[in-house]
């Protein structure tokens, strides 16, 4: 093609891209590309719910919030040094003086019944608003209504778990049954043996369970919640925590809790200690056996403070411990 020729056709080419350019930001009421990026910033948006389905029952997990803490070791790693620690958050991409659990409430509609597990912290648990205690708030935008909820499962008595039971002294969930562990509810009612340290949450469980004990029931480990969700001793993190085993149809998955706190470090470790775990041992023993259970049964999982939606699965690896896997769409 002859030189002029080409140069030519480029020059045309470059003004028909130009004069279409102006063409649409005049359409547009103004003749600066530039002022198409223009917006109001909208603000940080985190998902409020996630929804599946298992069998015949009806999963809801509810974010009830999260919280930002400043720390890592010793809440993690209590057993080890704070180098281990911070060599395994750093190699998954994690700042290493940051913690930041999540707080998430889970609802199995059985067809029968509502079941809430958990209450969140309410206006009086461990993480204040408006960063956490938003379930009461966030039900309606998952298609509940607090008189819903026919049974609220208590997994444990601390207070980002059973802040939500009132709010201002007036109880949420008033068409309700409360399900705890028999020895958590006498663990938390017996203020003889009350350990050190713990004065907060037992305030929290006192305010929580005043005027309304009669409407609790309590279970032991092995029993029904409600036929297809059964009870899981998972003691260590308090004396009667309770993880729970969901089946529908054949379909399975867990309710962890608080068997797991951390979505890098109580799994590949979960022999490290965790400061809130009341038996620090147990705690630890437990966690690895629970974990094993979901590996060799693939289930999918569910664990409150975990990275909302908060559901997944468990594998092994190959150099010890465990790695969690968010769900992505097996469960669609």
């Amino acid at each position: 093609m002859d030189k002029n020729k080409q140069e030519n056709n480029l020059t045309r080419r470059n003004l028909l891209t130009l004069g279409t350019s102006l063409l649409g930001a005049t359409l547009l009421g103004t003749t600066s590309p530039l002022a198409l990026a223009k917006a109001p910033f909208l603000g940080v948006y985190s998902p409020t719910f996630f929804r599946f389905k298992l069998g015949e029952f009806e999963i809801t997990t509810i974010s009830d919030g999260e919280a930002v803490i400043k720390a890592i070791h010793p809440i993690f790693g209590g057993n080890t040094s704070k180098e281990e620690v911070n060599k395994v958050l750093k190699s998954n991409l994690l700042p290493e003086n940051l913690f930041n659990p999540f707080f998430t409430p889970t609802i199995i509609n059985t067809g029968k019944e509502v079941i809430l597990f958990d209450t969140g912290n309410g206006d009086d648990g461990f993480a204040k608003r408006p960063a956490a205690g938003l379930l009461a708030k966030q039900l309606s935008l998952a298609g509940y209504k607090t008189d819903d909820i026919d049974i609220v499962v208590i997994s444990h008595g601390h207070s980002d778990h059973i802040g939500g039971i009132k709010e201002k002294e007036e109880e949420v969930f008033k068409n309700a049954t409360y399900v705890i562990s028999e020895v958590e509810f006498n663990f938390w009612n017996n203020k003889n043996n009350m350990p050190k340290g713990l004065e907060q949450f037992s305030k929290v469980f006192d305010n929580a369970t005043k005027g309304i004990k009669d409407k609790f029931k309590t279970i032991k480990a092995g029993e029904d919640v409600a036929p297809g969700v059964k009870a899981i001793a998972t003691q260590g993190h308090t004396p009667g925590h309770l993880s729970f085993h969901i089946e529908s149809k054949g379909q399975q998955a867990l309710i962890l809790n608080d068997c797991v706190h951390h979505h890098i470090l109580s799994f590949a470790h979960p022999e490290w200690h965790f400061a809130f775990d009341m038996d620090k041992e147990k705690g630890a023993e437990t966690r690895i056996n629970i974990l094993d259970m979901c590996t060799k049964d693939k289930l999918p999982v569910i664990g409150f403070h975990l990275p909302f939606p908060s559901v997944g699965y468990v594998e092994p690896r190959k150099t010890g411990g465990y790695r969690w896997v968010p769900h992505s769409y097996q469960l669609q």
